[in-house]
C-alpha cells in the first residue's frame, strides 16, 4: 500500500505536487493549508515600471489577471515561479536560487536594474521585506499586494483519516502554511507522532518545532525537486 502524504500547498500549485507525488508512487492527499484570494481593487501603479519581481507562482498569476507582461524584464525567486512568468508570455525572464536574499542580490548585482523602476508583486503579508533591500541600494523599487493567503481551518476528511489511522507524510511549502496546518491539527485533536514531515525550506519547518512529529525535514534547496528529496530522507 502506497504511503498517504498530505500536500498543504494552496491550489493551483497543491494539484502539480500531488501529480509529482503519485508518479513517484506515493498516495497524494491534498488538504490546503491556505486558500488564495484575489485582491481585484488593489492599486496597481506601472508608471516609470521597467521591470517586474516576482516571488511566488501566485504573484504571476494575480498579475496576469489584471494586465498582461509587457517588455518589462521580469525576475524570479525560483524555476517554478519563472515557468508561471513565461507561460504568462514574459520575454526576458531572469532566474533567482529560490530565495527571496538570493534574487535581492542578483537584482542588485545587475546594471540594466538601475534602469527604470521595479515593481515588486506578492501577497499582502510578505516574508522579510525585498523592495527595502532594492532601495537601501540606490534602486528605484516599490511594492503592490494583488493577492492574499488565507488560513484554512480545518483539514481535509481524508488528511484527517490519515494522521489519524497513521503512518502518513505532510508536505509543507511556507512558514505561514505550516502554522496554519498546525492548528488545524490542534483543532481536531490528533497527533502527529506518526508523521514525517518535509519543507521546503528551514524557514517553513519553523512554526513545526515542537509538534511532536516524528520527524521533521528541511530541504537542501527551495525547489519541488528537493522537497521531494528530503521526503525520501525522512521515510
Amino acid at each position: 500500500m502506497s504511503l498517504p502524504v498530505i500536500v498543504t500547498r494552496a491550489e493551483p500549485g497543491a494539484a502539480e505536487t500531488a501529480a509529482r507525488l503519485a508518479a513517484l508512487g506515493y498516495a497524494p492527499i491534498v488538504s490546503p493549508a491556505l486558500v488564495v484570494e484575489s485582491l481585484p481593487d488593489a492599486p496597481l501603479d506601472m508608471d516609470g515600471i521597467d521591470h517586474l519581481i516576482f516571488t511566488s507562482a501566485n504573484g504571476v498569476r494575480a498579475f496576469l489577471a489584471r494586465r498582461a507582461v509587457g517588455a518589462e524584464t521580469v525576475w524570479c525567486v525560483g524555476d517554478a515561479t519563472a515557468a508561471a512568468a513565461r507561460q504568462g508570455g514574459g520575454k526576458d525572464v531572469r532566474e533567482g536560487d529560490g530565495n527571496a536574499i538570493a534574487l535581492a542580490r542578483l537584482i542588485i548585482a545587475a546594471p540594466e536594474a538601475r534602469t527604470g523602476g521595479l515593481l515588486h508583486v506578492a501577497n499582502d503579508t510578505p516574508a522579510g521585506d525585498l523592495v527595502a533591500q532594492l532601495k537601501a541600494a540606490g534602486l528605484d523599487a516599490r511594492f503592490a499586494a494583488l493577492y492574499r493567503t488565507v488560513p484554512v481551518p480545518a483539514l481535509s476528511a481524508a488528511a484527517t483519516a490519515a494522521l489519524a489511522s497513521g503512518p502518513a507524510a505532510v508536505l509543507v511549502h511556507s512558514a505561514k502554511g505550516a502554522a496554519a496546518f498546525r492548528a488545524a491539527v490542534a483543532a481536531a485533536g490528533l497527533d502527529l507522532s506518526g508523521a514525517v514531515i518535509a519543507a521546503i525550506s528551514n524557514a517553513a519547518a519553523g512554526p513545526l518545532a515542537g509538534c511532536g512529529a516524528k520527524a521533521i525535514i528541511a530541504a537542501a534547496h527551495p525547489s519541488e525537486a528537493a522537497l521531494m528529496a528530503a521526503l525520501e530522507r525522512g521515510l
